[in-house]
């Protein structure tokens, strides 16, 4: 299933959500500059998280207990992908859920969201391959935490939804709760599924971070909530204050 839109109109210009879009975007580009794919893989290795790499900064292998360079790729990580129908999908999604959250949360509120779940997101697919070599990157996981806030607040709202039969494409208006909720537990089930074998996407040999799709979806349901995504919207007014 894909989405094309919600029906939730805002009343706010989601500055936010478009300045994501707009970084992502940016770094897409410079990654298309890397002349060679060693380049590419050194950047990934670089930027992205990669697993062994941060299990070692927590067991204080160096000079300094934890390695601030390590820990700023949970950050980093979340605005590189490995391919145009990567970048795509994440921001797409972005676009569609991003508006209204942003619209309840206040711009500071939401930005914080989004990075503080892209980095328990990450934290999450860790935890299942604390060993893994294979770079973990790009923005499902803090989308997801979107994602997660957003079923909270606005279950009813219709999401047309493109389903392929076939050749046929079939539109569909499908509640949030169960378009999401359907999502979720497929991200779930497959990361249950795939314990035994590596789900870090990033690299070729690399997968999907099923774990951090779900783990960004969870913790998207707590912190919205927490930061008053149930209360009336911020107004831009009182947030400057």
């Amino acid at each position: 299933m894909v989405p094309i839109r919600d029906e939730n109109p805002v009343q706010i210009t989601p500055y936010v959500t478009y300045g994501l879009i707009f970084l992502n975007i940016l770094v897409f580009f410079y990654e298309l500059t890397l002349s060679s794919p060693m380049e590419l893989t050194a950047f990934f290795r670089t930027w992205a998280v990669v697993p062994e790499q941060l299990t070692e900064s927590f067991w204080g292998g160096g000079s300094i207990p934890f390695d601030l360079y390590e820990w700023s790729t949970l950050f980093t990580s979340q605005f590189i992908h490995a391919g145009f129908l990567h970048l795509a999908g994440n921001m797409l999604y972005l676009w569609i859920f991003g508006n209204n959250v942003e619209e309840q949360l206040g711009r500071a509120r939401y930005l914080l969201l989004y990075l503080g779940c892209g980095v328990l997101a990450a934290l999450t697919q860790w935890y299942f391959g604390m060993f893994s070599e294979v770079p973990s990157l790009g923005a499902s996981g803090a989308i997801a935490g979107v994602m997660g806030a957003y079923i909270f607040k606005f279950p009813t709202v219709r999401i047309l939804t493109i389903v392929p039969l076939g050749f046929l494409f079939l539109p569909l208006r499908i509640p949030a709760v169960f378009y999401l909720g359907i999502w979720f537990l497929q991200q779930a089930a497959y990361g249950i599924a795939s314990l035994s074998i590596p789900t870090n996407v990033g690299m070729a040999d690399g997968g999907i971070a099923y774990w951090a799709h779900a783990g960004g979806f969870v913790f998207g349901a707590i912190l919205g909530p927490a930061l008053g995504l149930l209360n009336s919207p911020h107004s831009l007014e009182n947030e400057a204050h």
